[in-house]
């Protein structure tokens, strides 16, 4: 069905598919209906349907979004929109266990891959972890790929995930509509004496991600 038809393209009307591919009508919109939910094709009320951006499946594991990226055979790349020091404050500074009044790196970034804008990241670290933490180190680099090159180990993490929508400056950096359904992740991560390494708080876009678990059955 979607032989010849390019990102963006709109399908051909239900009836000429149907008599292209020479089934029945009902049996076309189901399978329409199936590539709709699997995230092939984007319905639009009013204007047709469409072969949608393919979505890109998240592993709920403790790998950074250049390791994700790689794996899935796309370029990851990044742009710091922000660097700043800044004290933690009440709300940051209960998450990295820090007074109020110590300092933090606030960094936020865009997260590409193949150059498509993808997520907005906004990560907060002790700034006695890496003081000479400098804006162009994070140009085009994984930050953990950073922390271990100075002997910083991720050991443990917490994460959690929940649906959101844009806001209005969020969608403009993104370079998509207002309100469009996203995940948002909040992390915690720990290194080997159990001390916050980094609160990080990641914005996906919701059309291009799904999220993909492996269950085991319990032990007992």
């Amino acid at each position: 069905m979607l032989d010849g038809l390019d990102v963006g393209d709109a399908l051909p009307s239900e009836r000429r598919l149907a008599e292209d591919l020479g089934v029945s009508r009902p049996t076309l919109r189901q399978a329409v209906d199936d590539l709709v939910a699997e995230g092939l094709l984007d319905r639009r009320h009013g204007s047709g349907t469409y072969v949608a951006e393919p979505r890109i499946a998240v592993s709920l594991t403790m790998t950074s979004f250049t390791e994700d990226m790689i794996r899935r055979g796309m370029k990851p790349g990044g742009r710091v929109l922000s660097f700043r020091t800044e004290a933690a404050g009440a709300r940051i500074g209960r998450r990295l266990a820090l007074s109020p009044v110590e300092e933090v790196f606030t960094i936020r970034r865009l997260r590409l891959a193949d150059g498509a804008t993808m997520a907005i990241e906004t990560l907060y670290m002790p700034r006695a972890l890496l003081p000479g933490l400098r804006r162009q180190d994070l140009e085009g680099r994984s930050f953990y790929d950073l922390l271990r090159g100075n002997g910083v180990v991720i050991a443990s993490g917490r994460e959690t995930i929940e649906p959101t929508v844009t806001t209005a400056a969020e969608a403009a950096d993104l370079d998509v509509p207002v309100h469009m359904p996203a995940f948002l992740f909040q992390r915690v991560t720990r290194d080997e004496d159990g001390r916050p390494v980094e609160y990080v708080r990641s914005l996906y876009r919701g059309d291009r991600y799904r999220l993909e678990l492996d269950l085991r059955p319990p032990s007992h």
